[in-house]
């Protein structure tokens, strides 16, 4: 699948509802702490773009990079708080339930994004 000038609007309009989703969360609801999860957008894709050149590009070689694994453990992590933040100010009473639903939607549309992106561009870069 040919990703084309249609597939970069659409993914990008996605990524732009997210973060219009995070940002209305604390606006809407005047109470500013999800927007600390957007920092996690942020950071997520750092630790694999900074240790993922330790990884082996031989297919066939059969040696796992404990670096690689960190980086990806750290992304893993940054993943998941982004997620769980919002989860947890929502049950500590911090933001309400209306603006948790709205950051963990804003987060979903992100990662959503960002994965897409990363699996239609990678494919291409292959052959």
């Amino acid at each position: 699948m040919a990703a084309g000038v249609k597939t970069i609007v659409v993914l990008s309009v996605c990524l732009a509802c997210g973060f219009l989703l995070s940002i209305l969360s604390c606006a809407l609801y005047g109470n500013w702490w999800p927007l600390v999860v957007v920092f996690t957008y942020a950071f997520a894709p750092l630790p694999n773009a900074i240790f993922g050149r330790y990884v082996s590009s031989d297919p066939l070689a059969d040696v796992s990079s404990s670096v690689a694994d960190f980086g990806r453990f750290l992304t893993s992590i940054l993943i998941v708080s982004g997620f769980g933040l919002p989860l947890v100010l929502a049950h500590s009473g911090i933001i309400t339930t209306p603006a948790m639903l709205m950051s963990v939607g804003g987060g979903l549309l992100v990662y959503g994004t960002i994965i897409v992106y990363s699996t239609l561009f990678r494919a291409q870069s292959d052959f």
